[in-house]
């Protein structure tokens, strides 16, 4: 099956006396790269959080964000002095920075920024941390749906693009056959311009030859053919998104071969085809997990 790096999650549920809500998004990267933005009351669980993100999601920019709310109590809470000001003093230097005036009354906002008021809430107990981590993995599984239904997309993409290349590739037989005549037809004429009327015959023809085979593309169009059977194959047995970008990287080499030794006009454009093809590949590929 092939999962696309991008992807969207997001679970919800009451847990005792809290609202649990965490979202999940993934964008295409070359490595696990996982940002996270939780509640101080989970941070003794980041390290767990982060392994079974990996764990399950394996590769690409993510971005996790868990929000904790509390149910109403009588429960008093504290200001958290020195975090307040310290979000006091960021506003202020950043609105010092971009020329703009500070809030009039900062307290509305200082009083919603996370952690400045403290309540007395007691630690979760084992059994919620159970619920927040199966709570986590229904937002990863919802992720990984979206991967697969954009994998499908991909998928259908890929192949499409391979059948346009493989068709490009068989237009070039018809000029290939046209273009040695015109090879032949071209050396004739030079040597009638530089008044060579005799000449040997069998000479030319030996170096006709050597001429036409610097300019064979059968092995390029051979090897290019290979190249979209093994990305088809790559591609069915699953997500491997890195070894099907060795794969691209390896048939651009082959039609830029065929561009420098095709000297036609017709097969130069069908050449340019295949490459604006293969560029569209190319961008879509980095998008496979």
């Amino acid at each position: 099956m092939t999962l696309s790096m991008t992807g969207y999650g997001k679970a919800q549920a009451d847990i005792g006396r809290r609202k649990i809500s965490i979202e999940l998004r993934s964008l295409n990267s070359k490595q696990f790269d996982l940002s996270m933005r939780i509640p101080s009351l989970l941070k003794e669980k980041e390290t767990e959080i982060r392994n079974e993100i990996q764990k399950r999601l394996e590769r690409g920019k993510i971005d996790l964000l868990i929000q904790v709310e509390t149910e109403q109590t009588d429960t008093p809470c504290s200001i958290n002095r020195s975090l307040l000001e310290t979000y006091y003093r960021d506003i202020l230097e950043t609105a010092g920075t971009l020329g703009i005036n500070p809030p009039s009354d900062p307290w509305p906002v200082l009083l919603k920024l996370p952690d400045v008021l403290k309540g007395e809430h007691p630690d979760m107990e084992a059994e919620e941390w159970t619920e927040i981590m199966e709570l986590l993995n229904r937002a990863i599984d919802q992720l990984n749906d979206f991967r697969k239904q954009e994998g499908e997309m991909l998928k259908a993409f890929f192949q499409n693009k391979l059948q346009a290349i493989e068709s490009l590739l068989g237009e070039l037989e018809t000029y290939e056959s046209e273009r040695v005549d015109k090879i032949k037809s071209r050396l004739e004429e030079g040597l009638k311009k530089v008044a060579v009327q005799d000449y040997d015959r069998n000479r030319f023809e030996q170096e006709l030859i050597y001429y036409i085979e610097k300019l064979d593309v059968s092995e390029e169009k051979s090897r290019l053919i290979n190249h979209c059977e093994y990305f088809k194959a790559t591609l069915n047995a699953g997500s491997k998104g890195k070894k099907l970008g060795f794969i691209v990287q390896e048939m651009g080499r082959e039609i830029n071969t065929l561009g420098s030794k095709a000297n036609h006009a017709e097969m130069q454009r069908l050449v340019v085809c295949m490459k604006d093809e293969l560029e569209q590949m190319k961008e879509q590929v980095l998008n496979v997990l």
